[in-house]
């Protein structure tokens, strides 16, 4: 199951976060310290947590503010609701649950009792007593006079309908039928068969149709049951797990035997290394103690031989695949002193983790830098859990690679893409190197403006605090001077959703070989319509290509208008979506893919606009939906898009608004050839 949306309540810094979305490969949380980022990735950790995390503190877990309304009794520790999950069905899943379920989304809730609640929703609705009393009581009237018919001859005392009264004492008519309930009923309905009167079709059929209606409320409980054993779990994943270089085996076994290990960071990644290795601390202290035995002994010098090289095999082949990860992020310069090999050696007691320069000097992990131990720590751990967690488990990352240069987190960016291909991900960060540009979509913007109101999470790119928007502004300001001059032709638009709608639609027209958006140009977003003009004026200087695409409504017309932006691009570069959407005076970028945004509106708001705006075909879409739809978001529009084209291709396009796309990307190529 992957985790699509989530919402935190009453726990620490959070009074209330408000539902926000997950993506499903991986999720970005930015916000400035103490905005509650880290608070956020143990509150989800709580939906289901790995065996050997503690649950809820309530003294140390619930608002401090609040907690007055505990021990006064205003509030109830079990009715606290503190975090709450909607899950998304997988390919997999939908193998063991039935068609009927396939489009379901399974809930789960976790008070701060610990108790944990789920229920379906989008599921077949459960049967009520009240939707089956009336079917109830005349099949019962129908029984009895069977019974009676049937009593002269021996047999029980008791009616059928007084057997179904015991059964249906706590029934009312709005009550579900339960796993308890439902057998019990199901038995009786079966056990009473045989007085239904073989000649009485009516009665034979509703017999029927209360079993299979009771049967269905069973499926619903055996699927609720199902999904509730696949629940993903959630792995935290903190800074303060750490390598040690040099373990002292029978000191660290002695720990683990006596339960010394007070500090829960202290040991953890020696214990996860020996975990990756297949050895416990005991095991590999009483090799380091194994005395060498007599040589005329052949079968115990076998033995000693092979226990000790059966350590090597497996402290080797753990070196390798720590190596050949590493190297996949660190990727050392030849032209500069950067160690890369680990090896991984027993000696007597000792078990040490050791790094190889280029010279074939080998050093202690702890003599290398910050960024390189915690990478190595990193890939222990979560190889060490990944044997038993990952499998199905969706990994919380707090702050990872803080250690790590920039440029290193960059290519560490790319291992979380990686990770998240078979483990949905999460992570928090304050570092631009971390955000990549074309990552925008799946920002979660955390912040804490006000100690009354709680940490807050922005689904949009948007914050009340400077602070919490600092890393993408960071993020984009670094892309924007490494990409801004690195290609000749460039494309300017007026703000981020315009650079969706065009990388994603130009994507899926290249792919389907519709039309192809020439990839040697760049597009450069300017944030909005009235800036086009300052990018436009300085590529212009540096004898660079360019063209602006501008919306035909009135920022757009403003902007169109400067005088130096005609001057930089010249008419026949400023592009006027106008111009594509034949009959829509003041287009927006939107129009030009009307159709597909109507059917993503109905399935993302539950309105369907396509009535009206097949009567108002001149106005603009976005004004359509401003007025309609209620809460409509243009940013919250174009990040459902790009959802829509991971799932389709060029083909789920109309006829109208590929020409007019083909029609835009030709002009595009043509201004910038």
């Amino acid at each position: 199951m992957k985790l699509i949306k989530a919402r935190i309540q009453n726990y620490r810094s959070i009074k209330d976060t408000g539902e926000f979305e997950i993506e499903e490969l991986k999720t970005i949380m930015v916000g400035p310290n103490e905005a509650g980022k880290t608070v956020v990735l143990k509150a989800l950790q709580q939906l289901n947590r790995p065996s050997g995390v503690e649950g809820f503190d309530v003294i140390r877990d619930y608002p401090r503010s609040l907690y007055n309304d505990i021990t006064s009794k205003k509030v109830k520790i079990e009715d606290i609701e503190v975090v709450r999950g909607y899950f998304k069905l997988d390919d997999e899943d939908k193998t063991v649950v039935p068609s009927e379920f396939h489009n379901c989304t399974y809930v789960l809730y976790r008070m701060l009792n610990d108790k944990g609640i789920h229920y379906i929703e989008n599921a077949p609705i459960k049967v009520k007593y009240g939707d089956v009393k009336k079917d109830f009581q005349r099949l019962l009237a129908h029984l009895d006079k069977q019974f009676l018919a049937e009593s002269e001859k021996g047999g029980t005392t008791e009616k059928p309908s007084e057997e179904f009264a015991k059964i249906s004492s706590s029934l009312y008519d709005w009550s579900t039928f339960s796993a308890d309930n439902s057998k019990s009923i199901i038995e009786f309905l079966n056990e009473k068969y045989p007085l239904v009167d073989e000649d009485n079709e009516k009665e034979e059929e509703r017999h029927s149709k209360l079993t299979e209606l009771i049967r269905k409320n069973q499926k619903h409980d055996e699927v609720l049951k199902i999904l509730g054993n696949r629940t993903p779990v959630f792995v935290l994943f903190n800074n303060y797990f750490k390598v040690k270089p040099s373990v002292h085996l029978a000191h660290l076994a002695e720990r683990v035997e006596k339960n010394l290990l007070e500090d829960e960071y202290y040991d953890y990644g020696n214990l996860c290394l020996l975990k990756l290795l297949g050895f416990t601390a005991k095991e590999l202290s009483e090799i380091g103690n194994t005395e060498s035995p007599n040589s005329n002994d052949a079968e115990a010098l076998k033995e000693y031989r092979d226990t000790l090289d059966n350590r090597t095999y497996q402290l080797n082949a753990a070196s390798i695949k720590l190596t050949t990860e590493i190297r996949g992020i660190w990727n050392p310069n030849p032209e500069r002193p950067e160690a890369e090999r680990l090896r991984i050696s027993a000696d007597g007691q000792y078990l040490k983790v050791i790094v190889e320069d280029e010279l074939g000097v080998e050093i202690e992990l702890d003599q290398r830098s910050e960024g390189f131990q915690w990478l190595v720590s990193f890939f222990v751990v979560f190889f060490a859990e990944a044997m038993d967690k990952h499998k199905n488990a969706i990994l919380l990352l707090d702050e990872p690679g803080m250690s790590l240069h920039g440029l290193k987190q960059r290519d560490f960016r790319e291992t979380i893409s990686r990770l998240a291909k078979e483990n949905q991900t999460i992570y928090t960060t304050h570092s631009p190197f971390l955000v990549g540009p074309d990552e925008l979509d799946i920002v979660r913007v955390v912040e804490l403006r006000d100690r009354k109101d709680g940490t807050k999470i922005h689904t949009t790119i948007s914050s009340s605090d400077p602070a919490g928007l600092l890393p993408l502004q960071e993020a984009l300001g670094y892309d924007l001077a490494q990409s801004l001059f690195s290609q000749s032709r460039n494309l300017i638009l007026e703000g981020l959703t315009d650079y969706w709608y065009i990388e994603a639609t130009s994507t899926l027209l290249r792919e389907d070989k519709v039309v192809n958006l020439d990839n040697k140009i760049a597009l450069v977003f300017a944030n909005s319509a009235g800036k086009v003009v300052y990018y436009a004026t300085i590529l212009h200087a540096q004898k660079l290509k360019i063209a602006a695409l501008l919306d035909s409504d009135a920022a757009g017309d403003q902007a169109a208008e400067q005088e130096n932006l005609v001057y930089s691009l010249g008419n026949k570069n400023i592009l006027r979506t106008k111009d594509f959407c034949p009959g829509i005076a003041k287009a927006e970028i939107e129009d030009l893919l009307r159709e597909t945004l109507i059917t993503i509106v109905k399935a993302e708001y539950s309105k369907d606009c396509k009535a009206l705006a097949d009567s108002q075909p001149t106005r603009p879409i976005i004004d359509i939906f401003t007025k309609e739809v209620p809460n409509f978001s243009k940013y919250k529009l174009a990040k459902a898009f790009l959802r829509w084209c991971k799932t389709n291709d060029s083909s789920k396009l109309s006829a109208v608004e590929k020409e007019s796309w083909k029609n835009l990307i030709d002009k595009i190529n043509k201004a910038l050839k």
